[in-house]
């Protein structure tokens, strides 16, 4: 697999703190958004599949075992967001408040 975040995909993701990923992934989520508002659809889907990329490096981390079901789930709604129909009826704005919790707290421990 190619990856776009290849030192990330090497072991250095693993070495982040679970709020550090989530908002790492939140910053893609943004960008996606972002891009698609200023109707660059293929910026837009650039950072679509970095996000999964981060999405799936997260859930492939042993010490999130316990939160896989919420990585999942998010990953699941933001496909269906940004991909699909929207049957989970999300806004952009809700992604983002989501992930600016995230930010917050990787901010808090450093």
């Amino acid at each position: 697999m190619a990856y776009q975040h290849k030192k990330q995909a090497g072991g250095e993701w693993s070495k982040s703190s679970f709020f550090s990923q989530m908002a790492n992934i939140g910053s893609e989520v943004g960008r996606a958004i972002n891009w698609r508002r200023k109707e660059n659809k293929a910026y837009a889907r650039g950072a679509f599949e970095r996000s999964l990329e981060l999405f799936d490096l997260t859930a492939a981390d042993p010490r999130n075992i316990g939160r896989l079901k919420e990585i999942l789930r998010a990953r699941e709604a933001w496909v269906d967001f940004f991909a699909y129909d929207n049957e989970y009826n999300s806004t952009a704005g809700q992604w983002e408040k989501y992930f600016l919790a995230f930010n917050y707290a990787a901010n808090l421990n450093r």
